[in-house]
């Protein structure tokens, strides 16, 4: 069973930044992706960004580029969502999630390919 835990989030204001971490836990072997997601009220869960465990290939939102940043940890298996220069558009809450099926030339942003869920962390900017 994989359990996947987000931290980090919190209230802060317009400009602010924030690390987001997702801490994956339990069996999973061979090549992944671990995707960060965020649904404000009202609204469609949207894909943020995702990284490959293996390679560490990157993924993000058009929109995302240039402000959000996703790395990993492998020691302590663990994915941050770096977030610079937030604006109350990205007031949501944020899950990570994992999909345990790659495919080559395929970007995992579609989240019901993703296999497990965390609970999420709320993330709320003021302006």
């Amino acid at each position: 069973q994989v359990q996947l835990v987000e931290s980090g989030g919190g209230l802060v204001q317009a400009g602010d930044s924030l690390r987001l971490s997702c801490e994956a836990s339990g069996r999973f072997v061979g090549s992944y992706h671990i995707g960060w997601f965020r649904q404000a009220p009202g609204k469609e869960r949207e894909f943020v960004a995702a990284i490959r465990w293996t390679g560490g290939i990157t993924y993000y939102a058009d929109s995302k580029k240039g402000r959000f940043t996703i790395s990993r940890d492998n020691a302590k298996n663990t994915v941050i969502l770096q977030m610079n220069s937030l604006n109350d558009e990205d007031t949501a809450v944020y899950y990570c999630a994992l999909r345990v099926t790659v495919v080559n030339g395929v970007r995992p942003d579609d989240p019901r390919k993703y296999d497990y869920w965390g609970q999420g962390t709320q993330v709320t900017v003021s302006s």
